[in-house]
């Protein structure tokens, strides 16, 4: 069993930035990949960012493309979200999810590809 425990979310104001961690319990995070989804109020919950095992392959929405950065750590065990210039519509729970299948990435936008998902972290952003 693997939990994932999300931190760092917060109320922000629009234009500042944010750091979200994702650590995964266990001895096999390296092996996967792992994402970042987010869910708005009202709104179906929409990936984000997503990291291979080994970190050279990301993918973004185009909604949060050139504002936020999805880096790794796999001695910490941990993904993160770096989110600048945040947005009212940035308003969500952020969740990370661990790929269900060693080293696949793609597609990356599908939630039944990831079998494990943190609690979220809330991220909301005031105008």
């Amino acid at each position: 069993q693997v939990q994932l425990v999300e931190s760092g979310g917060g109320l922000v104001q629009a234009g500042d930035s944010l750091r979200l961690s994702c650590t995964a319990s266990g001895r096999t995070f390296s092996l996967y990949a792992m994402a970042w989804f987010r869910q708005a109020p009202g709104k179906e919950r929409e990936a984000v960012a997503a990291i291979g095992s080994d970190s050279f392959n990301v993918h973004y929405a185009g909604s949060i493309e050139g504002r936020c950065t999805i880096s790794r750590d796999n001695a910490k065990n941990t993904v993160y979200l770096q989110m600048n210039n945040l947005k009212p519509e940035d308003t969500a729970v952020y969740y990370c999810a661990r790929r269900a299948l060693p080293g696949a990435l793609v597609p990356w936008r599908s939630e039944n590809a990831y079998d494990y998902w943190g609690q979220g972290t809330q991220v909301t952003v005031s105008s």
